[in-house]
C-alpha cells in the first residue's frame, strides 16, 4: 500500500490510535489513543474532513521552543497531533502536508 494513508495501530492494552503519513512515508500526524477501534476509525474520518480548513489547525510553541500543530474538529476537540519541529516555518510547512494528504482514503489496519 502506497502512501499517504492513515495506519491504526493496538497498544499492548488493546487501546487504539492512528498515523497519517505523507507521500514521503513520514508521520505527520499523530491521533489521541482511542478505546475502540471504531473510535479510531471515527477520527480519521474527522482528519478528512476537518484537514482542509486552515481555521482547524492550532499552532503551537512547546516551552522548549520547539513547534507543534493540534488538528481540530468543528466542536474544538483535538483530533490528532503533529511531531515536535524546530521551526515555526517547518510546523507551518507540516501542516500544509495535512492539508494535502489528510483527505486519503487509505487505510492500513495493522490490528488484524
Amino acid at each position: 500500500m502506497s502512501h499517504p494513508k492513515f495506519i491504526i495501530n493496538a497498544t499492548t492494552d488493546e487501546r487504539f490510535h492512528f498515523n497519517l503519513t505523507a507521500k514521503n512515508a513520514q508521520v505527520i500526524l499523530t491521533s489521541q489513543t482511542y478505546t475502540a477501534k471504531t473510535n479510531a476509525l471515527n477520527g480519521i474520518e474527522s482528519v478528512q474532513h476537518n484537514s482542509k480548513n486552515d481555521e482547524n489547525f492550532e499552532r503551537n510553541e512547546s516551552s522548549n521552543n520547539q513547534y507543534y500543530f493540534n488538528l481540530k474538529a468543528q466542536n474544538s476537540l483535538v483530533i490528532g497531533t503533529s511531531e515536535m519541529y524546530n521551526s515555526k516555518e517547518a510546523r507551518d510547512n507540516g501542516i500544509e502536508s495535512v492539508k494535502a494528504n489528510g483527505h486519503t482514503k487509505e487505510i492500513d489496519d495493522q490490528t488484524l
